[in-house]
């Protein structure tokens, strides 16, 4: 039997990777999952991504905002957002898929969100544990930063990931940064986010409702230096200092 969401719109933002895209929606739909709607955001397409994107927008019922050029990760999800009607947004990037069982975990983080107006977001995915959780419920605790806290992780309270926000989210936040690359523009909502003091939840078993599929026939498109993904130990440790004091700065002033 379907689970419904009509208050959820899924917002997923998309660029040249149509196949990774029908992936992700036959996932939702195998596990019968609705949405009050769907909008697919599209930063500026190859012509024959986008000839596909309107066979897929028939088949599966959602709502293209398409872009004559590419503009960058923080337009896509501003007019992507801008289209979203319902009380809440799911906002999932085309290379991540839902594992079976979803829905409860979905179900869950609505029911914090309408028990608890102070939470902002509900997070699904991360590529680390945030390191001071407080437990709250349904296997979800609540993120606490604190600016003495050791440690940069502690910054990286908002993030692109898979997450439900409240569709008013703009209001309290502001808009994403646009014309920058896709990391800063993501890390300039973290920064608006804490310092307008806003409250997320987050899953603890963090690998265990979304996976994240790049495949070789359609990889990222996000790309990084070197520098930022080497593992070598000395790097990682000036990594790690330099991001401390950078971002206290930046939270600061």
């Amino acid at each position: 039997m379907p689970t419904q969401f009509p208050s959820v719109t899924l917002l997923v933002t998309h660029y040249n990777r149509s196949q990774s895209l029908e992936r992700l929606l036959q996932a939702f739909q195998k596990q019968e999952i609705v949405f009050g709607d769907i909008v697919v955001s599209d930063d500026g397409s190859k012509s024959e991504q986008v000839v596909r994107l309107k066979e897929l927008a028939a088949n599966y019922n959602f709502r293209l905002v398409s872009a004559p050029q590419n503009k960058g990760l923080g337009n896509n999800i501003n007019k992507g957002q801008d289209a979203v009607k319902t009380a809440y947004t799911l906002y999932v990037q085309e290379d991540f898929d839902p594992f079976a069982g979803y829905a409860v975990h979905l179900s869950n983080a609505l029911t914090i969100m309408e028990e608890r107006p102070d939470v902002d977001i509900a997070r699904f995915y991360a590529y680390f544990k945030y390191p001071y959780l407080k437990p709250y419920k349904f296997g979800f605790s609540e993120m606490v930063f604190k600016i003495w806290y050791p440690g940069y992780k502690k910054f990286h309270v908002y993030s692109d990931h898979p997450h439900l926000r409240r569709s008013t989210y703009f209001e309290k936040f502001g808009r994403y940064a646009e014309g920058l690359k896709g990391d800063r523009t993501e890390f300039m909502m973290n920064l608006s986010f804490i310092k307008k003091k806003g409250k997320a939840v987050f899953y603890e078993d963090y690998k265990k409702l979304f996976d994240q599929v790049n495949s070789s026939d359609e990889p990222s498109t996000m790309t990084r230096s070197d520098l930022r993904q080497s593992n070598n130990p000395l790097v990682v440790l000036a990594r790690a200092l330099y991001r401390n004091v950078k971002h206290t700065w930046e939270v600061l002033f």
